[in-house]
């Protein structure tokens, strides 16, 4: 039987995100989709207020905190776990200060400068590669025979940095990234997934994938954003159910979690009618 999954699930609270751009931007809208989430089985909201798509465009972080500020609040007093996606560091610095139960940096923490901040903080971190390095995903030629071994000496350098600073390891969480994140041939995103549980083994910490209606699935299938929904659920299933992933961030919590139910209750042991 699979072991539960932590399901974490997607809210934007942008203008341009290539999934739900502008839907959930006024605050009522965002906290509403938030305990919606919640409620379809997301253990943790993962809340982004500036997209990282290529075609983004940049927001100055003090935009960012005013789209978070009504909304991390109001999900915390319903009881509900937060997770901030920024890769600015004043928004991070900021975030870390409301108490959030989750950091994820699509740069994977790359500012020494911080460190002591994020040591002296109790939040989870999501370490994430991505074949960018700084900044948002741009469309980079990456061989994929090569993407596991770049995956794999970025995590080498910067849990070992992570760690020298004094931040323990049990707090960190592994995203290789996906799509755009590992280049532009869609095999690299496939050639990952394959791989996870060399992750897992390689490094004995919680992995985390991000599959949601990427764009590496809607390109292998033909289909847009509104049709992935099953190639995401089929991604997501392969990487928890097949190569033990730990976490997964998604848009459809609701989907991800009968389905896990669905598979244990097929996969455990016989039901016992009375």
């Amino acid at each position: 039987m699979a072991s539960r999954a932590k399901i974490f699930g997607i809210l934007n609270i942008t203008d341009d995100s290539f999934s739900d751009a502008g839907k959930y931007l006024e605050p009522e809208a965002a906290i509403s989709h938030g305990r919606e989430l919640a409620r379809a089985g997301a253990d943790v909201v993962d809340i982004g207020a500036a997209s990282s798509n290529p075609m983004s465009r940049s927001v100055p972080p003090e935009v960012e905190i005013d789209r978070l500020s009504p909304v991390i609040p109001a999900l915390k007093l319903a009881g509900i776990a937060v997770s901030i996606d920024s890769y600015a560091l004043e928004v991070q610095r900021w975030a870390l200060k409301q108490g959030i139960a989750y950091l994820n940096d699509i740069q994977g923490f790359p500012f020494s400068e911080f460190y002591p901040e994020l040591a002296a903080s109790e939040a989870r971190l999501i370490v994430m590669h991505s074949v960018q390095g700084l900044g948002p995903a741009t469309r980079v030629a990456v061989d994929p025979g090569e993407i596991f071994e770049r995956v794999v000496r970025f995590f080498d350098e910067r849990l070992a940095q992570l760690e020298k600073a004094g931040i323990a390891r049990e707090r960190l969480i592994l995203d290789p990234g996906m799509g755009l994140f590992l280049g532009t041939r869609q095999e690299s995103s496939f050639a990952v997934l394959r791989q996870l549980s060399e992750l897992k083994a390689r490094y004995r910490l919680p992995v985390l994938i991000s599959v949601s209606r990427k764009s590496f699935l809607r390109a292998f299938l033909g289909r847009s954003r509104q049709e992935a929904g099953a190639a995401s659920l089929a991604a997501e299933l392969y990487a928890v159910l097949v190569q033990g992933a730990d976490c997964v961030r998604t848009h459809d919590p609701a989907a991800l979690k009968d389905a896990l139910t669905v598979w244990q209750a097929i996969d455990g042991p016989p039901v016992t009618m009375g």
